[in-house]
């Protein structure tokens, strides 16, 4: 095998290092941390990203086969024609005492994407536009109670889920979280049930049913909805009285262009957009029934900065090119080819792994037990070596061609080969240059 030259990435090491010092935990997002990627050789920080190719602080230019941007950009990094837009806007202002004509322009053309939608309203982040849509079920409904299952960010209505049970979120977001600084208040109000399981949800409705106010779910997780899940669950909202609520933020745009749940004949009181919706600028969408979205009058919900244009302008110009590109598409042939490149490559090599996840943020698993996440680390070092931001998993994006997985196949073999020989001569862990990376969100795994 050709050696391979050896990529220093001390400038971002240093820094994430002195962030440490003053920033909590180093950075604003967990999925981005350096621990959850190689401890001491992450390259921490970007000067540039374009397409699929990110350049780090010491000048090494990588390609991107990891979580692009944590599935927020599925054009691929600074695309030309959303950044066009935003640089017009930017010249034209992005702030004004009057309102951006474009809020109106995109409201019509998400209701006009998801017909059973009347009405939208906007927020610029996918947690704060969840707690927007848990705060507008409640004062619909008028109780209390949500049942939920999967991921659906940081706030205080989602973490109370572990103040009755510190195991509750354990399947859904990260094992062991202590809800701490959450109300004590809060306690009881978050039930939570898995994917599939209908049952669970049926139990929910026997047990709290005339205090259940919501229903909230991701359409899609690991795998899609059977046995007309989504359906079922409609039903079970219309006869519990609850607001039934779909988190599109991760999923949303990847699987057809729209929220997933439209290729399942299921329409919910609420849905969730944000992420991919604008190809990573800040922007996010609550859209809803007329019905249930008036509530947000009944209420208070309001921002300066969900006013700014820019958010709104970046959304209008990416779901302009999602759907004339047809990306959904594309990327469900690009998450196939990177699975079947996995599963080949594994085979050549005599390695044990297991594929799984939609195709648009497919992963693998080493299957050798407790060693999984050491051998994850040493692939991580060694495709970093190779020129490949790269972990277990890969969001697919439109600017991952086909030259590009013909690159990223000839490193995953080098690299699983590699890995074979460590678990051979049982030398994973000397091979390692740092401590094994840090175990990520549950969901994705």
């Amino acid at each position: 095998m050709k050696k391979q030259k050896i990529v220093s990435t001390k400038k971002g090491q240093a820094l994430w290092e002195k962030a440490k010092q003053i920033i909590p935990g180093g950075n604003q997002l967990l999925s981005k941390r350096s621990e959850m990627f190689l401890p001491n050789g992450w390259p921490s920080y970007y000067t540039k990203a374009k397409g699929a190719e990110v350049w780090d602080l010491d000048g090494n230019k990588f390609i991107d086969m990891s979580i692009m941007g944590v599935g927020s950009s599925l054009l691929g990094y600074a695309d030309p024609d959303v950044n066009k837009a935003v640089k017009k806007a930017i010249d034209n202002g992005v702030v004004s005492t009057l309102n951006a004509p474009e809020e109106v322009e995109l409201a019509e053309m998400l209701c006009k994407i998801h017909p059973w939608a009347k009405m939208v309203r906007y927020a610029r982040s996918g947690g704060e536009a969840m707690a927007i849509a848990i705060r507008i079920a409640r004062a619909s409904s008028g109780k209390d109670k949500v049942a939920f299952c999967g991921y659906h960010g940081w706030a205080d209505w989602y973490l109370s889920a572990n103040l009755s049970d510190d195991k509750n979120l354990d399947g859904h977001l990260l094992p062991g979280l202590e809800p701490r600084g959450v109300p004590r208040g809060l306690k009881g109000t978050l039930l939570p049930f898995h994917f599939n399981h209908i049952e669970e949800l049926e139990e929910i409705v026997t047990n709290h049913g005339k205090e259940l106010g919501v229903i909230v779910l991701e359409p899609m997780k690991n795998g899609e909805p059977k046995d007309d899940f989504l359906k079922k669950v409609r039903a079970i909202a219309d006869k519990a009285g609850a607001v039934l609520i779909f988190d599109e933020v991760s999923i949303g745009w990847k699987m057809t262009f729209g929220g997933s749940h439209l290729l399942y004949g299921a329409s919910p009181d609420i849905a969730v957009f944000a992420k991919a919706i604008s190809n990573g600028f800040a922007m996010a969408a609550i859209i809803g029934t007329h019905e249930v979205m008036q509530s947000a009058q009944a209420t208070f919900i309001s921002s300066t900065n969900w006013t700014e244009r820019l958010g709104p302008v970046a959304a209008l110009a990416t779901l302009k090119k999602l759907k004339k590109l047809n990306v959904a598409k594309k990327l469900q042939v690009t998450g196939n080819k990177v699975k079947k490149i996995w599963n080949d490559t594994a085979k050549k090599n005599g390695l044990s792994i297991t594929t799984g996840g939609l195709p648009p943020f497919s992963n693998f698993t080493f299957m050798y037990g407790d060693k999984h996440q050491t051998l994850k680390t040493l692939f991580v070092q060694e495709m970093i070596q190779r020129g490949f931001l790269a972990s277990n998993m890969v969001f697919a994006c439109y600017a991952h061609t086909d030259a590009i997985l013909k690159k990223y196949e000839k490193a995953v073999d080098e690299v699983f080969k590699i890995l074979k020989e460590a678990l051979d001569t049982n030398t994973v862990e000397k091979r390692l240059k740092g401590p094994v990376a840090h175990t990520g969100f549950a969901r994705l795994n």
